[in-house]
């Protein structure tokens, strides 16, 4: 496997996370972080997903019904059989920006997931928290999303500010949007009907930009109505000090193997990986 050092592509963010940004990520769960990422990392990732794509793994799933314009393509776990992303979770400013964001001293990879909306795609992703679907616990759980093209507010990710403090709710499978089964969890209100009773917040983001936001912040998107750009995005999921592996009731989404942990274990093993800093 390349490093990041044989490659020319530089492990540092291209600036530190301000205070400011950090204590809105704090009150907000979620922040626009403007330049992080240079150009090199931007094309690395663009090859990859063009090599992801060709060759999708087996939890990769398509979301736009046959006949249906564009395409809404999603694959995980693609460092865990494809060099290119593994560079990226070990040697690019994700776990840095990621342990600066939550103020931990460790940080463990969690998983890496793909998004591409290619233009004129209509199919949503749908209102929902992310650390419900996953086998973890804990406040310091967030997502690295690394936009490789620009992409406008109206199909942007979208946040309800200050959800991150909502307890769980039941996963959704994307496909159909049937729910988790077994978990005891309650539903999501109707957010999309009642838009006026929460506060939502979005951005334009380019190519470099990144979005982070916690675990348990509800989000959601829109389809991609560009007629000029794709939308394809990396989340890259990063876990701090207290979080903890934590097999709940139910469906649960993440891990999809067996990773030889106990409920209260440190993340530390090989499907979830502590990250060195220099």
């Amino acid at each position: 496997m390349d490093s990041a050092s044989s490659t020319g592509l530089h492990k540092e963010p291209l600036r530190d996370v301000s205070i400011s940004e950090r204590n809105e990520y704090e009150l907000n769960g979620v922040v626009c972080l403007r330049g992080m990422f240079d150009k090199a990392w931007i094309n690395w990732l663009s090859d990859a997903f063009e090599l992801a794509i060709q060759s999708p793994g087996p939890h990769s799933e398509e979301y736009t019904p046959e006949g249906n314009s564009g395409r809404f393509f999603t694959d995980l776990e693609m460092w865990q059989r494809l060099d290119s992303f593994k560079v990226f979770v070990f040697d690019s400013p994700a776990a840095n920006i990621a342990k600066q964001i939550m103020g931990s001293n460790r940080v463990n990879f969690f998983y890496d997931q793909m998004f591409v909306k290619q233009e004129h795609t209509e199919e949503w992703t749908p209102w929902h928290q992310d650390q419900p679907y996953w086998a973890v616990v804990g406040k310091e759980v967030c997502s690295v999303w690394l936009p490789l093209d620009p992409i406008t507010k109206d199909s942007s990710l979208n946040f309800i500010q200050g959800s991150h403090q909502w307890s769980a709710h039941n996963p959704h499978h994307f496909g159909d949007d049937t729910p988790y089964e077994g978990t005891g969890l309650p539903e999501l209100p109707d957010i999309e009907n009642n838009l006026d009773h929460y506060e939502i917040v979005s951005w334009s983001v380019n190519p470099g930009d990144c979005l982070v936001f916690q675990g348990m912040i509800v989000h959601g998107a829109y389809g991609n109505y560009s007629s000029e750009f794709p939308r394809r995005a990396l989340a890259t999921r990063w876990c701090g000090d207290d979080a903890r592996f934590f097999q709940r009731e139910g469906e649960v989404a993440i891990p999809t193997t067996d990773p030889g942990l106990k409920n209260g274990d440190l993340l530390d093993c090989d499907l979830f990986p502590r990250i060195d800093f220099d």
